[in-house]
């Protein structure tokens, strides 16, 4: 198989050729989806270098699980639930949990992220920065569960049935934190509108 063969394939795909002995393939899981999971583990705890830490992690869980690897659920599903867990895990031993609310580099930095610099007037980009920093604010009022939720869906691009498969809730628990952690992020944003 040819390395643009491997592109072509499936997430689930991937990762049993990668399981199989081509390395390759872990090149094409980490390429489409170290980013977005990057961003849900920064998004979560609002320090990059700890992103990077839980990212790699999650990435070494993956590598351990490859030789037992099976299909029961797509491959994101999967990768989001080891990082849910390694998330859940953290904040465990680690308290008081950080939080995207402060006003550190780290959360400036993302805020700064969220929005492109796409050459408007300064007027505009300042708006564009206030807009990410309500945002910012309005995830880390959200109780923990609800946050989670929603940023799995919104950087893990999971299902309902997905999201509730990685946090171990019921359909309906799920599709509830989801309604209202989207009800209270637009009740938090309409003010700037």
């Amino acid at each position: 198989m040819v390395e643009s063969e491997l592109q072509s394939l499936a997430d689930e795909a991937l990762m049993l050729a990668y399981a199989g002995g081509r390395a390759a393939a872990f090149e094409s899981l980490y390429d489409r989806h170290g980013k977005r999971l990057w961003r849900y583990l920064f998004r979560n705890t609002g320090n990059p270098a700890l992103a990077d830490d839980l990212g790699q992690e999650v990435w070494f869980a993956v590598v351990d699980a490859a030789s037992n690897y099976q299909v029961k659920a797509k491959f994101t599903t999967w990768l989001f639930t080891l990082a849910h867990h390694k998330l859940v895990d953290h904040w465990r031993s680690h308290r008081p949990q950080l939080s995207l609310n402060e006003d550190s580099p780290e959360a400036m930095s993302l805020a700064e992220t969220l929005f492109a610099n796409s050459g408007f007037e300064p007027e505009r980009l300042q708006g564009r920065k206030d807009l990410a920093r309500a945002l910012l604010d309005a995830l880390a009022d959200l109780p923990e569960d609800q946050r989670t939720a929603f940023l799995l869906q919104a950087e893990g691009d999971l299902s309902v049935a997905d999201i509730a498969a990685a946090t171990g809730v019921p359909q309906e628990t799920a599709k509830t934190r989801l309604r209202y952690a989207r009800a209270k992020l637009r009740q938090a944003l309409e003010v700037l509108a």
